[in-house]
């Protein structure tokens, strides 16, 4: 399964797909690498249950599994590929 970003100009960009080595928050102290799992498209944010918590921070576009093992949601403009 593949997806495709965005860009701002709401054409297709294919520099992001499920499966593909990215890092999140480029340039940060939070920057860190990992792999896209799921794209969940152009959805209307809302908050989201994983796992019996609740997260009232809106849904991201993207679900990235870090190198560190740990699961992170991140919009478009968090990813760069590596």
């Amino acid at each position: 399964m593949f997806g495709h970003a965005r860009g701002n100009k709401g054409e297709t960009d294919p520099h992001l797909a499920v499966n593909m080595r990215v890092r999140v928050y480029p340039g940060t102290d939070a920057e860190s690498p990992g792999v896209i799992v799921e794209d969940y498209g152009e959805m209307d944010a809302q908050p989201v249950d994983l796992g019996g918590k609740h997260f009232a921070d809106p849904a991201r576009r993207w679900a990235v599994v870090l190198d560190s093992g740990n699961l992170v949601f991140a919009d478009t403009d968090d990813l760069v590929p590596e």
